[in-house]
């Protein structure tokens, strides 16, 4: 089993930052794809961002990409989020999601192995 503990969602104003934390354990780190997804009330949850597990290779959303960055510290277990730029359309509880196979947690299904669950970010107009 792998535990997955998101924090740093909060409350911010429109053109703010944030930066998302997500704590693993109890499974060899760097052997997973660590991905961020999030869910906006009355929406479908949808795909943010994918990490390989080395952090060679990265994904993002059409919506978010030159906004937001996902990075990872396999030492301290640690994957991140850095949003920049908030719009008040990334207003959701944010996901981290862990799968041996990054093409898994890019598409973002239920077969993705592990799931935390959540952190809520809400950006103010």
């Amino acid at each position: 089993q792998m535990q997955l503990v998101e924090s740093g969602g909060e409350l911010v104003q429109a053109g703010g930052s944030l930066r998302l934390s997500c704590a693993a354990s109890g499974r060899t780190f760097s052997s997973y794809a660590m991905g961020w997804f999030r869910q906006a009330p009355g929406k479908e949850r949808e795909f943010v961002a994918a990490i390989s597990g080395l952090g060679r290779r990265t994904d993002y959303a059409d919506s978010v990409k030159g906004r937001f960055t996902i990075s990872r510290d396999n030492a301290k277990n640690t994957v991140y989020l850095q949003m920049n730029t908030l719009k008040p359309e990334d207003t959701a509880v944010y996901y981290c999601a862990a799968d041996q196979l990054l093409d898994v947690v890019r598409r973002g299904g239920d077969d993705i192995d592990y799931w935390g669950k959540g952190t809520l970010v809400t950006v103010s107009e």
